[in-house]
């Protein structure tokens, strides 16, 4: 039987409003759809890795308001094994997006819930994160919750996946404890104190090296619809491309791709293979709206490949 992916992060009610546009500040739009869903980066990461038929765990909190059973009933309606996800008082994870007819989001989050997964939550779901493939986070949860888990896979010798998310400064000792770190452009700059995004293929490479020198063994580095760039411990250096897809919701995109490359990498895909498949993974979810509903099956993510080529060759750099 194979080794399960364990999640240990975040579990949101996702409040999802459609606009023509993000408002700007002071503006008041009418909204052209509104969706409640599950969401959080934690649960999108595990609902996703289940619709693709892999075993996955979460380890999280959902708060003691009406709405924990909701949350805890769709998650394991996509698979995710819920037996790790704990109850604290007061209310669950809540966050706002809107969503424009571009594509693009704005999302606000209140922790709720998840502001209670301390070290101490870790202890129960501790042998089985240890027997994991791999540990996916993210850091909608408490950064000494992270650091603990980190401590614990890096013992374990289990990879670690880290998606810095929400953007933050990190501490050395975290970063040298994680197998991957799956930054967007955003928390790139943040984490490397990059003036500015890099907009040539030179400047990828460098980020990417910068990323390589603080401390993680290997980086995916997601560039949206310019694809993504490897850069691996053993000399890889590759840019994956991104699909050509019409996006109506970039939603929970991100998390799909870290599942996505999470579950072809336990399956024993080579990192290059595995980033492709995970791109295939986002692409098809930003075709749909929400969060957990968007995000496709296995037969699903097969099929778009064989129909599917990328709009360019991938390149070593």
């Amino acid at each position: 039987m194979a080794k399960p992916i364990a999640v240990v992060g975040s579990i949101n009610l996702d409040l999802a409003i459609s606009a023509a546009h993000i408002p700007r500040p002071g503006e008041t739009l009418l909204g052209t759809g509104f969706g409640v869903f599950t969401g959080g980066k934690g649960a999108n990461q595990a609902a996703a890795a289940a619709r693709l038929g892999y075993p996955t765990f979460m380890t999280g909190r959902v708060g003691d308001d009406p709405y924990a059973e909701t949350l805890l009933t769709e998650l394991r309606a996509t698979g995710v094994r819920t037996d790790h996800v704990t109850r604290a008082q007061g209310p669950s994870g809540v966050a706002v997006i809107v969503s424009a007819a571009s594509g693009e989001n704005s999302i606000i989050v209140a922790p709720g819930a998840n502001n209670s997964l301390l070290p101490r939550e870790l202890e129960s779901s501790a042998a089985a994160i240890r027997g994991a493939a791999a540990v996916l986070t993210q850091l909608e949860i408490p950064l000494e919750t992270v650091e603990a888990l980190a401590r614990m896979t890096a013992s374990a010798g289990v990879p670690l996946i880290l998606d810095p998310a929400p953007a933050r400064p990190l501490p050395a000792e975290l970063l040298a404890r994680v197998d991957w770190i799956t930054p967007n452009e955003t928390e790139a700059q943040l984490l490397t104190g990059a003036s500015s995004s890099p907009s040539s293929e030179d400047g990828i490479r460098a980020l990417a090296e910068h990323f390589l020198s603080i401390g993680p063994r290997n980086i995916l580095l997601k560039l949206g619809e310019r694809g993504a760039y490897l850069a691996t411990s053993d000399g890889l250096r590759m840019m994956i491309p991104a699909f050509a897809v019409t996006a109506v919701d970039t939603t929970a995109a991100g998390d799909a791709f870290n599942a996505g490359f999470a579950v072809a990498l336990a399956r024993g895909r080579c990192p290059a293979d595995a980033a492709r498949f995970a791109s295939a993974v986002a692409a098809l979810s930003v075709t749909r709206r929400g969060a957990l509903p968007s995000l496709p099956t296995e037969d699903e993510v097969a099929a778009f490949l064989a129909i599917h080529s990328s709009p360019k060759q991938e390149m070593s750099l």
